[in-house]
């Protein structure tokens, strides 16, 4: 394959931008803010899982004294029915006697339920203050996710608009060279390596190893416009003033 020396140097630039897109590319995957987001996220469902526990167990507890209190207030009831009835006219002395002993054992049952519902009120007291913690975690946990997506947000941008100016750059470059030698460059590059890279004191510039005395005499002796490849990694090989030093 022919090409002028010239057009073959723009392979260089070519060949340092894509360099410079892989680089974004890699920035793009490697984000610390991925993994931070990650931890944010995991952080932001225990946070949620923690405060439904405990608004969970302060519904029972709530439940629980609703129940209570309606217990209390039957007992009061058959109590209060239980006085008026003793208070009225025509109690035998049997019924004055049976309805005492049902108001001694009311008051038992009453004090009882007031003792178990002042422990569960205690106990749900405890478990607010859970919960007002579990919150409070959860919103500094949102915060600091919030706070993640955010940085991370703007890296992307940045990386978007690096790639965008260096797209742009490799549309310029790409226009100058002709199309045989732009589809052998990009062959080599699609086979994982670098597409070109210059001859650069006696080693490649891809591979980075030295060529020896035949190879390197081999390439300096080609004409000038013959595009050349390393022997070692196929890598399209650009002389230039110091090739051979």
């Amino acid at each position: 394959m022919k090409a002028d020396p010239a057009v073959q140097r723009r392979l260089l630039d070519l060949a340092d931008i894509d360099a410079e897109l892989n680089r974004l590319a890699h920035r793009r995957r490697t984000l610390p803010e991925h993994t931070e987001l990650t931890a944010a996220e995991t952080a932001v469902r225990a946070a949620k899982d923690a405060l439904v526990e405990v608004e969970t167990r302060a519904g029972d507890l709530d439940r629980d004294i609703r129940r209570l209190e309606r217990d209390v207030e039957a007992v009061r009831a058959r109590a209060a029915r239980d006085q008026k009835i003793l208070a009225g006219s025509g109690v035998g002395a049997k019924q004055a006697t049976d309805l005492q002993h049902e108001l001694e054992t009311l008051a038992r049952r009453q004090s009882v339920l007031e003792d178990e519902e002042l422990e569960v009120m205690e106990q749900r007291e405890a478990v607010g203050m859970d919960v007002q913690h579990a919150q409070r975690t959860l919103d500094e946990a949102q915060v600091q996710q919030v706070s993640v997506v955010e940085r991370r947000d703007a890296a992307l941008a940045d990386i978007d608009a690096g790639e965008a100016g260096r797209h742009r750059d490799r549309d310029a470059v790409v226009a100058d060279l002709p199309a045989d030698l732009l589809a052998a460059y990009d062959r080599r590059r699609a086979r994982g390596g670098t597409g070109a890279a210059p001859l650069r004191e006696r080693r490649c510039g891809a591979c980075r190893l030295e060529l020896d005395r035949t190879a390197l005499a081999a390439l300096q002796g080609a004409p000038a416009d013959e595009v050349v490849y390393c022997e070692e990694c196929g890598t399209m090989l650009v002389r230039t003033p110091r090739s051979s030093r």
